[in-house]
């Protein structure tokens, strides 16, 4: 039944539609501030976690649903209204208006950007950093958002040459990770380095061509303290000039007879490295064996 707290959407030309698809264009998503978040868990996700940084004002603007969206997740509606947030009721037709993807899901929200100022990254003090370099494929870059998060990083960084983490792929990607870190965008590279070795954190290009490799770095407790990791573009990696920008070149080693590995894969190995050594006395160090 349609509730009274819904009104329903059935024209593709109502404002709040035209509006609503026109952030499909990086440029129109800059200057509105805003993006869509599309499918349950994503929305669920901004419903919970969504704030401005800095603010208490909640991140979500609206809540697009169709009628059997609403029934199938009275959970989301149910956490909305509790939050105070609009919730509108859309055909199918809307709703494929409005999403990105070929099949929607039937649950959409529009929210403002939630990106965190760099000298706000900076001033916690982070511990675990993944710095994206030139990344280009948004799918790559909501994956390593979501690893960033899973791994219990602190802030992930997009330099100014890398992708919209605003895209629609990307926040796909993200599944909801976009709404539980704090990222930063826009960053000069040389900047985002500069800056990160300042605040005390020891900053790692992620290259097959390093010298070192992971299983040394943790061999010798050195991943214990801060560290920033730099993922580079998916093509063709990291230029010289930004590896030479940081402190240690280190490869992740192939045991097989794998060529390399993809953007993500690599992300989830350094990050998730890091962590276990932030975790562990002596950073993972290599203990004598007993005798």
């Amino acid at each position: 039944m349609q509730s009274t707290d819904t009104p329903l959407l059935t024209s593709l030309r109502s404002p709040r539609v035209v509006a609503a698809r026109r952030l499909a264009r990086r440029n129109q998503r800059g200057k509105d501030r805003r993006f869509l978040a599309e499918g349950p868990q994503a929305v669920r996700e901004a419903v919970a976690y969504g704030r401005l940084p800095g603010s208490a004002e909640h991140a979500v603007v609206e809540i697009y649903l169709t009628p059997q969206a609403l029934e199938r997740h009275a959970d989301i509606a149910d956490a909305a209204r509790a939050a105070g947030l609009p919730l509108l009721t859309a055909t199918e037709e809307v709703i494929a208006e409005i999403c990105d993807t070929v099949t929607p899901q039937g649950v959409v929200a529009l929210c403002r950007f939630i990106d965190t100022p760099f000298e706000e990254v900076l001033a916690a003090r982070p511990r675990l950093v993944a710095v994206l370099a030139n990344v280009r494929d948004p799918g790559n870059a909501g994956t390593v958002l979501r690893t960033a998060d899973a791994a219990g990083a602190d802030a992930v960084v997009l330099t100014d040459a890398s992708v919209d983490p605003y895209n629609p792929k990307a926040v796909r990607a993200s599944v909801g990770s976009l709404f539980h870190l704090p990222f930063a965008t826009g960053v000069p590279i040389e900047e985002a380095v500069a800056e990160l070795r300042a605040a005390g954190v020891r900053v790692l290009a992620a290259d097959g061509a390093g010298e070192r490799d992971l299983d040394q770095e943790l061999d010798e407790g050195t991943l214990g303290a801060p560290v920033a990791w730099v993922f580079g573009n998916e093509a063709w990696g990291l230029p010289e000039e930004t590896r030479a920008l940081a402190d240690e070149v280190v490869r992740v080693p192939i045991h097989g007879h794998a060529e390399s590995l993809n953007l993500a894969t690599a992300a989830a190995v350094c990050l998730y490295a890091s962590a276990r050594a932030q975790r562990s006395p002596g950073g993972c160090r290599t203990r004598p064996q007993e005798r």
